[in-house]
């Protein structure tokens, strides 16, 4: 048996209507997909489809399903699953509101708002053609469970499938077609998983997966508690990396032999400050006319000590950024684009070109009007890394005359302001897929995460217009080394505008029991049970060194 843990409990079984991690977790112990990214090599990789082919016109993929495939409950699995799981994304798509980033990213399986056409040519072959060509191909099924149609599609065609699968389903009543299947669910306290006897792959020697026989989750809401339980042996493993404030502690636990500890590299993903650049944005013009200054932001991406930055807020574990995609992406990652240099002299003249050539008394600028240059950031209450950000963001503007008031709130209240756009500006971190033309929703103007200036009816910028067709260019290419050269270009733009502020990537650490065998970590959660069933302990099933 292997035990690992999870922050709070999953509010429903149904990966199609939840994103969040528990729920997303759940899913992959139960369920299984068309194709997977393997989330170490970023290949993808055959699942349920065992082979593939493309047309010429690079419109439409043909997938071999594998033949003798049952889910746990022992019906068989066909293409008729396939069209139905589909059908059940696009549904949830189609009444998706504008802006709903979550839902959007989740279930996104269109292509420029228009389905894909899903067609069963036989019991065990589906077409999959595409409105136009898209660059990631396939790798877009990646997060699409295939759920099994005798047991849900009534609630489809009903209207009620949002609610199927709560969390208080019996475990008799779920069935998937992944490694492991729910025996236990204690709410608040742990899920237990066994072996999915129906389960379809097998290693390389031809032994049937998983290794396991069982799989704990325990329910462990704090990383204090997750750190005691890493020390004492009573978990093997976490479903996020290790704090930086941990490393030290760990490592003494890793020399004595009791937990493996790994560095995985530099993240993929970095916390980011950007301010709230819409026309009708609540403040006064003449505050607007500097507020939403590109000139600000340059000043502010010279001023912030980003080696400094790192040392505080990741305790030294974390390499200077100055983008959306991190060195530790080293498919997309442009190390061609602009960066700014640190240099408090220059972002001082730039300050001055704004109006701001005088201190007040207590060392911060004013315009000859006497406006105060000052604005409020928001972050996210009780999250020690955004909270210790913030305040490096405070005290290096402060040091140029720029006053900061850092307002930590409550996460849902932190992002009903964002929706809103109630703020001045924002310092929060969201989750990216490592493939850019898999996050529309991003680097759209059209988009729901376009966080500075979200779901616009038409470009605001001429810029953003040029990000808009640079990212319509590179998503419609199957051309890798063309999509390369592209996004890279797309970086170039956001670094000359800088909407979005980068300043730190933290290096990724992550703890296994020594028990824990096979293991294949990886920079995106779950960092470890991501391929579950390939993992092994010690003494156990292939659990022999």
């Amino acid at each position: 048996m292997l035990v690992s843990t999870v922050r709070s409990d999953p509010r429903t079984f149904n990966r199609f209507v939840d994103r969040s991690f528990a729920v997303d977790l759940f899913n992959l112990l139960t369920q299984a997909r068309l194709v997977r990214i393997n989330r170490v090599t970023m290949a993808l990789e055959p699942m349920l489809a065992e082979s593939w082919t493309r047309s010429a016109d690079n419109l439409t993929y043909t997938l071999k399903l594998r033949r003798g495939v049952r889910f746990s409950d022992g019906a068989p699995f066909t293409a008729a699953d396939v069209l139905f799981s589909l059908r059940a994304a696009d549904c949830l798509i189609a009444r998706c509101p504008a802006g709903d980033a979550d839902n959007g990213s989740l279930l996104r399986i269109r292509v420029r708002d228009r389905p894909l056409v899903v067609t069963a040519i036989d019991d065990n072959t589906v077409s999959i053609r595409f409105p136009s060509p898209f660059g990631p191909g396939l790798r877009v099924l990646d997060g699409i469970p295939i759920y099994p149609r005798h047991l849900l599609e009534q609630s489809l065609d009903d209207g009620s499938f949002a609610k199927a699968w709560p969390a208080t389903t019996p475990p008799a009543r779920l069935a998937g077609l992944g490694p492991f299947v729910l025996r236990e669910y204690q709410a608040g306290q742990r899920l237990v998983f066994e072996r999915n006897p129906n389960y379809w792959r097998k290693d390389a020697g031809g032994a049937r997966l998983p290794y396991l026989d069982r799989l704990t989750l325990e329910i462990v809401a704090g990383q204090d508690a997750e750190v005691l339980r890493l020390q004492s042996g009573e978990i093997d493993c976490t479903g996020d990396e290790i704090r930086p404030q941990d490393y030290a502690t760990l490592k003494e636990v890793a020399k004595a032999g009791k937990v493996r500890l790994q560095d995985l590299g530099v993240g993929l993903d970095a916390d980011s400050l950007w301010f709230n650049l819409r026309a009708d944005a609540k403040m006064p013009p003449a505050r607007r006319s500097w507020l939403q200054s590109a000139e600000l932001r340059r000043a502010i991406a010279e001023t912030v000590d980003r080696k400094r930055f790192g040392d505080v807020v990741f305790l030294g574990a974390a390499v200077p950024v100055f983008g959306p995609i991190s060195p530790g992406n080293k498919v997309w990652f442009d190390p061609q684009a602009p960066t700014p240099a640190f240099d408090r002299k220059r972002a001082a003249a730039r300050l001055a070109s704004l109006g701001f050539r005088q201190k007040n008394a207590e060392g911060v600028l004013v315009d000859a009007g006497g406006q105060l240059l000052r604005f409020t950031l928001i972050t996210a209450q009780g999250n020690s890394a955004l909270e210790r950000g913030a305040g490096c963001i405070r005290d290096d503007l402060r040091t140029i005359g720029i006053a900061v008031d850092v307002v930590p709130l409550e996460r849902g209240a932190l992002n009903g302001r964002v929706e809103k756009a109630d703020y001045e500006a924002v310092y929060n971190r969201f989750l990216a897929d490592p493939d850019p033309a898999l996050n529309p929703d991003f680097w759209l103007s059209s988009g729901g995460a376009h966080v500075w200036n979200m779901s616009q009816d038409s470009p605001a910028t001429q810029w953003e217009r040029r990000l808009d067709e640079l990212f319509a260019r590179q998503a419609a290419t199957v051309d890798e080394g063309e999509r390369r050269v592209l996004v890279g270009q797309m970086q170039r733009v956001l670094a000359e505008q800088l909407p979005v502020l980068y300043f730190a990537a933290p290096r990724v650490y992550v703890v296994t029991s020594t028990r824990v065998l096979n293991a294949m970590p990886s920079l995106t959660r779950p960092m470890v049970l991501w391929s579950a069933d390939t993992l092994a302990v010690r003494g156990g099933k292939k659990g022999t060194d």
